[in-house]
């Protein structure tokens, strides 16, 4: 935006300073609309004004430190940098004091008078070389000055740049409607005081606690102190010190006239690792998630490149309770040159994640990064590929402690460290928690899928426990198998009983066993592992290929010619409900089961699609019986066939998880053939 058209109007001379008059000027035409989009919409915190307030008073002190190498002079004689935090309840304002830069006249009207002028980016951009990489902290005074009119009805700016006479301070201030006044002012001190006269919905700001609160969330990061005054609790007064019967004045909190530091001066992510404890990055986390326990795994890194960021990440311990809201806002902090710019910045971390805690402070970013513009930004892909590869090599550097060593052969014991020991048994801890949300990375990370696929452990025909890695099965499988076999149900117990386990349980095949919510959907994106192609053994006719000896190949094909009639007669009866009827050779002890074709959803899927609410395509499984079980051998010369037929089928549709259309009439089928 270019300079604003200003008209100087020099007031008729008043008793406060006749000597040097104010001027009012009019901001560009359009500013007043700024304003009102800056204060009403976008900030949606009113509590975010002290943030932007306080960074651009650390911004003025950093200036002041670049210019001062070459010319120490413009330090006077107050060298120690600072800002300082004061509030009058009595007059209701509050004001934000730093001993930086400061500015003159012109620089009040230049940058107060203009929302998209920003002199400290000005600042910026007329340094190179090495000017400009020492000076990357040096932030921008800009939009966020104007936050402050969210809490307050009118802002004074008293200033004066370092290196100016006490007599060309300057005093800018502004209602936010469209003009502001300028006049010169005796300041003897250097750099800017910012006054907020409060609006009368933003008096709790006129509290030391209620402040405090605010620096140490939003502005406990900034390298220099934060001074408040200091308070303490004062005794009620008699009210008339003739007469002790009068009663006392309530006591209260009283300033003391000396000044403390309420922020630790130094973000921890901004510090060198090798100067900080692993119990430091507890409390740290701690402070961040409002989790009381310590975190699993911590990851400390600084990034540098084509896109420069800090990132300090968390795995909790524990999963919250809305892990599995998936429109809940999540997401890692977000900083930009150690400015706070958001609670949960979702383009950092896939959603997947969305488990992970910490803090992302990028180089690259300009403050005013709105959520639209973290979607579109090229340097927030870069963060967000390089945040998912190192959660990732947290979780797998997790799996790989998750035991210690097997004893060697030769007797020889492995020496383990203590953080190794510390790490056992982590990742089973991991995964109990936030398994099921990892697993939905298959079908939303396709570049990481495959290290997603290796963390994944499932429980299986062979434990009940969520153990099984898919390394582990390819390991353990026998000589002529030629797929890694599955089985997804609505709980473990009932993928452990399927009837669809009988053959593979009988030949000693391990089946994985799936009872997540999250499998189904998550498996259609997972159809080989290292080369080894994914079967569900619920799913198409059972081929156990060089498993099954020439005898069971030649009886499975013999049943089907045989029992022909049989399965014709089925079709019939339950045309209704089932796609197909066929003999089939994996089952053992159980009449029947049902299946659906190769790429057609399952059963279970439709089920929990519908209980979603969501519309679903009508499912018709197949169904296979067991030719050789005496329910099925009744069948051929039963008087009841029908009711029969579908007593089986409600059966095999029990056995999976599942409902009969009509219970009542499941029941009274059963009911008559007892009788």
């Amino acid at each position: 935006m270019s300079n604003p058209e200003t008209t100087h109007h020099v007031k008729p001379a008043g008793a406060k300073d006749a000597a040097n008059p104010s001027q009012t000027m009019a901001f560009q035409a359009e500013v007043a609309q700024l304003l009102k989009l800056v204060t009403h919409s976008l900030y949606s915190n009113p509590e975010i004004f002290l943030r932007e307030l306080v960074s651009n008073a650390s911004d003025a002190c950093d200036k002041l430190r670049f210019e001062s190498l070459n010319n120490a002079a413009l330090l006077e004689s107050d060298p120690d940098l600072k800002v300082r935090i004061s509030f009058d309840k009595d007059a209701k304002t509050l004001t934000i004091t730093d001993n930086g830069i400061g500015l003159s006249e012109q620089e009040a009207i230049d940058n107060l008078g203009t929302i998209a002028k920003s002199g400290t980016r000005d600042f910026v951009a007329n340094m190179s070389g090495d000017q400009k990489n020492d000076s990357q902290l040096i932030g921008q005074f800009g939009v966020g000055f104007y936050s402050g009119f969210i809490v307050a009805d009118r802002i004074t700016v008293e200033s004066r740049r370092a290196g100016l006479p006490a007599a060309q301070g300057v005093r800018w201030a502004s209602e936010g409607t469209g003009e502001f006044e300028v006049a010169q002012i005796e300041r003897a001190e250097r750099g800017t005081s910012i006054t907020l006269h409060l609006k009368d919905d933003a008096q709790d700001y006129l509290n030391a606690y209620k402040l405090k609160g605010v620096i140490n969330k939003y502005s406990d990061h900034i390298s220099l102190p934060i001074l408040m005054e200091k308070e303490e609790w004062k005794d009620g007064e008699l009210i008339s010190p003739t007469d002790p019967e009068g009663g006392r004045q309530p006591g209260g909190m009283a300033k003391t006239g000396e000044w403390e530091t309420v922020n630790q001066a130094a973000a921890l992510w901004t510090r060198a690792k090798k100067d900080i404890t692993q119990e430091q990055y507890d409390e740290f986390y701690k402070q961040i998630s409002y989790d009381q326990n310590a975190p699993l795994a911590t990851t400390h890194n600084r990034v540098e490149g084509a896109t420069e960021y800090t990132q300090l990440l968390f795995i909790p311990s524990k999963a919250p309770m809305d892990m599995f809201n998936r429109d809940k806002a999540a997401g890692v902090k977000l900083y930009v040159k150690r400015v706070f710019i958001m609670d949960d910045a979702q383009a950092l971390m896939p959603v997947y994640l969305r488990f992970v805690k910490g803090v992302v402070d990028s180089a690259d970013l300009p403050l005013n990064v709105s959520r639209e513009l973290l979607q579109e930004s090229r340097a927030v892909k870069a963060i967000r590929e390089g945040c998912t590869k190192r959660v990732l090599g947290m979780i797998e550097d997790l799996a790989k402690h998750n035991a210690l060593p097997a004893a060697s052969t030769d007797g020889v014991t492995d020496v383990v460290s203590d953080e190794d020991k510390a790490m056992v048994g982590k990742f089973d801890t991991f995964y109990a928690e936030f398994g099921a949300v990892l697993k939905e990375g298959l079908g939303e990370d396709f570049a990481n899928r495959d290290r997603i696929a290796k963390l994944l452990r499932f429980a299986s025909s062979t434990t009940d426990t969520a153990t099984v890695s898919l390394t582990d099965y390819k390991a353990r499988m026998k000589d002529g198998q030629d797929a890694i076999y599955y089985i997804t149900a609505d709980t473990l117990a009932a993928a452990k009983s399927s009837p669809q386990l009988e053959i593979f349980r009988k030949k000693g095949i391990e089946v994985l066993l799936m009872a997540d919510r999250v499998d189904e959907w998550a498996l259609n994106y997972l159809h080989e592992f290292d080369g080894t192609p994914l079967q569900s053994v619920a799913k198409g006719a059972v081929d156990l290929g060089k498993l099954q000896d020439e005898d069971e190949k030649k009886a499975a094909e013999l049943a089907q010619t045989e029992f022909k009639p049989t399965l014709d007669k089925l079709k019939q009866a339950l045309k209704g409900v089932a796609s197909d009827v066929r003999a089939t050779s994996r089952l053992v002890d159980s009449p029947a089961c049902l299946v659906v074709q190769d790429g057609d959803m399952s059963t279970q899927l439709a089920r929990m699609l519908k209980q979603a609410g969501q519309a679903v395509p009508e499912v018709k499984p197949i169904l296979e019986v067991n030719a050789e079980h005496p329910l099925v051998k009744k069948l051929v010369d039963s008087s009841n066939f029908d009711d029969l037929a579908h007593i089986i089928f409600d059966q095999a549709l029990l056995a999976e998880g599942g409902m009969p259309a009509d219970p009542a009439a499941y029941v009274k089928r059963v009911n008559a053939l007892l009788v």
